[in-house]
């Protein structure tokens, strides 16, 4: 009677979002730990001509990767140029992969048809239709990846720069059947592990945030929103990667960097000299002593 109560019927019938959400957010999680602050303020062009020619099956392909790199390299106060014979620096980027895999793990019976092939085997012998699927639980996870690398050179010169390192990473989506009640869907993609189709939801979203390394120039986290002052981010309550909120209106002055070649000068102001006041001209005999009334 326990288990009667307690079993139930869910599915997913399709997956779509699911495998765009996993995949762009494999890509963003790689972008985002992606520092170009040390070429900040200088003319920059990105080469994307490597990056064209990658489709992925889904929505999720070249141009989303380059819109994702432009965005971060913005925001790291570089000065972006639509050609190369603008820029100084050229930004090469390229691509290692960019797909997804899928697993599935049944705690029980899976469905199977060994005993249909079985019979077969006998002449005469009746269709034995398919066994169903008797598990206590059961799990479908995707799994994304995405590999990406940048590097800076001279334009002029050709030396080398700057480089990024390989970054590679990765993103999940997970749809958890327990007694057939289900699927409670977690993953780095969700906000929180939630029961399709209630109200139900628990845990939280793992850490995710930019880097966050001394530069004189403050990081920016690529999932946050944020605004700018002529080119500098501001922020209302300053924190590091995951802690950093966007300022508001009401943010206080204090709070907000200022660029170098903004900062006042450290130099006391000289004091301005007092304006003597004008001379009257004495009319003749005014120098003479006034006798006192009588």
């Amino acid at each position: 009677m326990l288990i009667l109560a307690l079993s139930g019927c869910g599915t997913t019938r399709q997956y779509e979002a699911t495998e765009q959400l996993v995949v762009s957010d494999a890509v963003d999680r790689g972008i985002q730990h992606m520092d170009f602050r040390p070429l900040s303020g200088r003319k920059v062009y990105l080469d994307s001509s490597y990056l064209r020619q990658v489709k992925s099956v889904g929505f999720v392909n070249a141009e989303y990767v380059i819109s994702a790199l432009r965005q971060q390299i913005l925001a790291a106060g570089c000065l972006l140029q639509d050609s190369a014979n603008e820029s100084d620096v050229i930004i090469e980027a390229r691509i290692g992969a960019l797909g997804a895999d899928e697993h599935q793990v049944t705690y029980g019976i899976p469905e199977n048809n060994s005993l249909n092939s079985a019979a077969s085997v006998i002449p005469g012998a009746p269709t034995i239709p398919t066994l169903p699927e008797i598990s206590v639980a059961r799990r479908e996870a995707r799994e994304a990846a995405a590999k990406i690398a940048a590097f800076a050179y001279d334009r002029e010169t050709r030396k080398p720069i700057w480089q990024s390192g390989v970054r590679h990473s990765t993103a999940t989506a997970k749809n958890t059947w327990v007694m057939g009640i289900g699927p409670f869907q977690g993953g780095t993609i969700r906000e929180k592990t939630k029961l399709v189709g209630s109200g139900i939801a628990f845990g939280r979203r793992s850490r995710n945030a930019s880097v966050s390394e001394d530069y004189e120039r403050p990081s920016v986290d690529y999932t946050a929103e944020t605004r700018f002052n002529q080119g500098w981010p501001e922020f209302g309550d300053v924190g590091k990667g995951h802690g950093m909120i966007a300022s508001s209106d009401e943010a206080q002055e204090s709070a907000i960097p200022t660029p170098p070649e903004l900062e006042p000068s450290d130099k006391p102001e000289e004091p301005a000299e007092k304006e003597k006041p004008p001379k009257v001209a004495k009319a003749a005999g005014d120098d003479k002593p006034k006798k006192p009334p009588q």
